[in-house]
């Protein structure tokens, strides 16, 4: 089995000026694919080997091979995320009754993801997920870490590495990450419910 970036459903420019032509070109065209071709290299001979992203991150010991499964599916989920021209500009359905059950209102929802997002000491995510029982959480995590080692299924995602947003955004963090509400493409999240 050979690991794949994925595919962008949109032009490398679409997205800016909120994610710049530029921030794609090194964030999606080399951190991403770098993770891509690690995960390649390293999982030949290995137990890990003939099993997809998400059976490896289950199952992986911390280190390099579980890093990089990681860093693959975090970037998928956080690059399909987005379009240039949502047809929405907040959930609804399932997801929007959910989030307002477990936040209050769509508007609280945010406030807590951005500060969860902003807080996040050096590199990492921050995450809406599911639990099994259909309850939603905010987390923070770190480096290459993703929800799902917890049993979490991931929805959305904001990526804090300062490679997500230094181009664009220099030290300012929380202004990429106000940003980045405009490009959601709902229809994409809610189908990850």
């Amino acid at each position: 089995m050979s690991y794949e970036i994925a595919k962008l459903p949109y032009a490398p420019d679409a997205l800016a000026p909120i994610i710049s032509e530029k921030t794609i070109e090194f964030h999606y065209g080399k951190h991403f694919q770098a993770y891509v071709n690690n995960l390649n290299n390293l999982v030949p001979g290995t137990e890990f080997e003939g099993k997809s992203v998400e059976e490896i991150i289950q199952s992986a010991p911390d280190g390099a091979i579980f890093n990089n499964a990681g860093q693959v599916l975090n970037h998928a989920l956080y690059f399909l995320q987005f379009s240039p021209n949502p047809s929405k500009k907040e959930p609804t359905g399932q997801l929007a009754e959910a989030i307002d059950r477990d936040f209050g209102s769509f508007e609280a929802f945010q406030k807590e993801f951005n500060a969860t997002a902003a807080t996040l000491f050096g590199s990492g995510w921050a995450w809406l997920s599911i639990d099994q029982a259909g309850k939603l959480h905010i987390t923070k995590e770190g480096n290459g870490n993703i929800p799902l080692r917890q049993g979490l299924k991931p929805l959305l995602c904001f990526d804090v590495w300062e490679h997500a947003y230094y181009i664009d955004y220099q030290n300012r963090r929380a202004d990429q990450i106000n940003r980045l509400w405009e490009i959601i493409d709902w229809e994409v999240v809610e189908s990850r419910l």
